[in-house]
């Protein structure tokens, strides 16, 4: 098992900027690659090496990491000609933390083992928040010994990493965590326009149910950015709109019917189609707000 000593990290928007940070305080030596590279070059006052290809950010590097939007982007960024895997040195480690399609985390995870590099796919969860603050939940998948040569990265960026099998299970584990983000940001957005219709005091109507059998990660923080009409992106509604559809594309395959995703679905497309896709997740309130 080799020691990780150089990170190449590509992606950073909402979140990798901040993981990248994090790395960089852990003492990792870290080289960024962001598509937009403006949205990269203020790391370089923390540390950071900006590089200018995918090939030159992972060339040298001992772990790749990435946190990009869709799945079209993953699979240039790993499986390009100018991708990751076509660049990485032999005997590297990877990991994709973008919420994904399982099978194209298995498929990645395959072409690397022929390569010589060993890649999982490992989506974090915990919002803007967790990844400021190195408390995210990082769900892996992969091979053991890939779980166990990237403890100490893993542990600069979250407080939990939980393997749940081989490779596309940290997808498939992702996808569970959206399905269960997607029923809760209805019913608090319908709690607090219900508060509203009734006539209470929203703020402390949430403070006070948060304590209670109804608190939730989505309660304590975004709805106090709804109350303040706070609707800037934690998450991308796009990127919620996406993650949606993988779920729904997955339990298709299993013959599982989830009517509460599907329901999301639709708001938030609904939201996407009135041009309101870069706002946060907890932008669905407007919709309630029209009503």
């Amino acid at each position: 098992m080799q020691q990780i000593k150089r990170i190449a990290f590509i992606g950073t928007g909402v979140m990798g900027h901040s993981m990248a940070i994090n790395l960089l305080k852990a003492g990792y030596s870290v080289t960024v690659y962001n598509r937009t590279r403006a949205k990269a070059e203020d790391l370089a006052k923390d540390g950071a090496v900006i590089a200018d290809t995918v090939a030159q950010a992972v060339c040298d590097a001992d772990l790749v990491l990435s946190i990009v939007g869709y799945p079209q982007d993953v699979r240039e960024v790993w499986l390009g000609d100018n991708g990751v895997i076509a660049n990485m040195r032999a005997g590297a480690y990877g990991l994709d933390m973008t919420t994904s399609d399982p099978d194209l985390a298995k498929e990645i995870a395959a072409v690397g083992e022929k390569r010589g590099v060993y890649i999982g796919d490992a989506p974090v969860t915990g919002g803007d928040s967790g990844a400021r603050n190195g408390t995210l939940t990082i769900l892996f998948g992969g091979s053991k010994e890939l779980y166990a040569a990237v403890q100490e990265p893993c542990q600069a960026l979250g407080k939990t990493c939980v393997r749940f099998g081989d490779a596309g299970a940290g997808q498939y584990a992702k996808l569970c965590n959206q399905i269960a983000i997607a029923a809760g940001m209805m019913a608090m957005c319908e709690a607090i326009a219900g508060a509203g219709a009734f006539g209470l005091d929203k703020e402390l109507l949430v403070k006070t149910i948060g304590a209670g059998a109804a608190g939730s990660f989505s309660l304590s923080s975004y709805g106090p950015r709804i109350l303040k009409g706070d609707m800037q992106p934690g998450f991308y509604i796009k990127h919620f709109v996406k993650d949606l559809k993988l779920a729904l594309e997955a339990a298709q395959r299993c013959n599982l019917s989830l009517p509460g995703t599907e329901l999301a679905l639709k708001l938030y497309q609904k939201l996407v189609a009135e041009g309101k896709g870069d706002l946060g997740t907890q932008a669905l309130m407007l919709l309630y707000l029209k009503s």
